[in-house]
């Protein structure tokens, strides 16, 4: 193997690793406010007064521990997804590098990739990651919503029996709904990636001031601020997108294997939000995703930058 080729494949299996340590950190940050905000989105209106009543009654009714329902789930699903997503951007940034999406740095006067390349290449890694995200964020949505204390009157006993009784009535298909909903989500990794360049190259320029920031925490804080974009865009859809996941709850799954459930499509939950509860009912969950994306992501791109430094695989921002 000639010496570019093994750099290349060391830089791609990097940008994979980065992502399983980005999705580890979290689910270990973040996913009490995700059990928060999906029972907020899919519960029916007037089940909560706010975000701290979801988690008080949650506290009171189930135990502590009832926040990190469907944990599993997501300590598989972020280490694998995050893999497939922040690999892929690597990927996809050093492919757009490649083929001339560049600029010149005007302080090292080397190529980095355009603002505009870093949205691409975001754009592309959230519907690369689709295909794991939708059957992965749909069994962790049926747990999450599982309200009673024992386990024993628990609709689903676990990860691999919510999936064996959605097969049953929905057929293998049925592990994505919320397919069109995820893709729509997704979408919005546009914004994550290209906010966060910018608020490094902000940073960049305080270098030399009385407010210069070193890159650790720099990325820190971009992870953070670039995450709010990110949610304020993709809440609609996310709405839209736990919903279908979360069909037909509150109404239990048929046990008879003779029974066959459709699926919600994205156009039909997204004109019932909008003809029960108007425009608002699209941003519900949006306080606890904003008091959740800043720890969750800030801690994540961190990790995710600093194990591209580490190994020598940040190439796109000289």
């Amino acid at each position: 193997m000639s010496e570019n080729a093994s750099q290349s494949s060391h830089i791609r299996f990097v940008g994979a690793f980065a992502g399983i340590g980005s999705g580890l950190t979290k689910v270990a940050v973040g996913h009490g406010f995700d059990t928060v905000k999906t029972r907020m989105q899919c519960s029916a209106p007037g089940t909560y007064q706010g975000a701290f009543d979801v988690f008080r009654q949650t506290i009171r009714n189930e135990g502590i521990l009832a926040i990190y329902k469907g944990a599993t789930p997501p300590a598989v699903m972020w280490a694998a997804i995050d893999s497939v997503l922040l690999g892929s951007l690597h990927n996809y940034r050093l492919f757009l590098f490649r083929n001339g999406m560049t600029e010149l740095n005007p302080a090292t006067q080397l190529p980095r990739l355009t603002i505009t390349a870093h949205g691409l290449a975001g754009l592309l890694a959230g519907w690369t990651s689709t295909v794991l995200a939708t059957p992965m964020e749909l069994l962790k949505v049926k747990l999450q919503l599982q309200m009673q204390r024992n386990s024993s009157d628990r609709q689903f006993r676990g990860t691999i029996d919510c999936a064996r009784k959605i097969v049953r009535t929905q057929g293998i298909f049925g592990l994505y709904s919320g397919f069109t909903g995820t893709v729509v989500c997704r979408t919005n990794f546009c914004w994550l990636f290209l906010s966060f360049e910018a608020f490094m190259r902000g940073f960049a320029k305080l270098q030399g001031t009385a407010y210069e920031i070193a890159t650790g925490p720099a990325n820190f804080l971009a992870g953070g601020f670039s995450s709010f974009a990110f949610w304020i865009m993709a809440i609609p859809a996310d709405n839209v997108k736990n919903r279908m996941m979360a069909y037909p709850y509150p109404k239990p799954y048929p046990t008879a294997s003779d029974v066959w459930m459709k699926r919600p499509s994205f156009l039909f939950v997204t004109k019932k939000i909008l003809a029960t509860e108007g425009y608002r009912g699209f941003f519900r969950g949006l306080g606890p995703c904003l008091l959740r994306s800043f720890p969750v992501n800030a801690s994540a791109l961190f990790v995710y930058e600093s194990l591209l430094r580490a190994f020598g695989a940040e190439k796109t921002r000289q």
